[in-house]
């Protein structure tokens, strides 16, 4: 499962405001800032910035899968 900190951590990576993760991933800048700020369960809009971030190069790690064994985000390797 993908977290808020991630999202937000990816959208860094990227340097992508809200309004171009929400054009990506053809989700509401609105939604985008609830998801970022865990106000919103998770969905098919999660999927959506998922799919967009990883069609952008972004990895998403799991527990145990980072550095400090935390959740995490990286750029692939190009």
């Amino acid at each position: 499962m993908v977290t808020s900190a991630q999202i937000r951590a990816a959208r860094g990576l990227l340097n992508w405001t809200v309004r171009d993760l929400a054009e990506r991933s053809g989700v509401h800048r609105n939604t985008v800032t609830r998801v970022e700020t865990d106000a919103t369960s998770p969905g098919h809009s999660i999927a959506a910035i998922r799919a967009a971030f990883e069609a952008a190069g972004v990895i998403f790690l799991d527990d145990g899968q980072s550095i400090d064994g935390g959740p995490g985000v990286r750029l692939a390797r190009r």
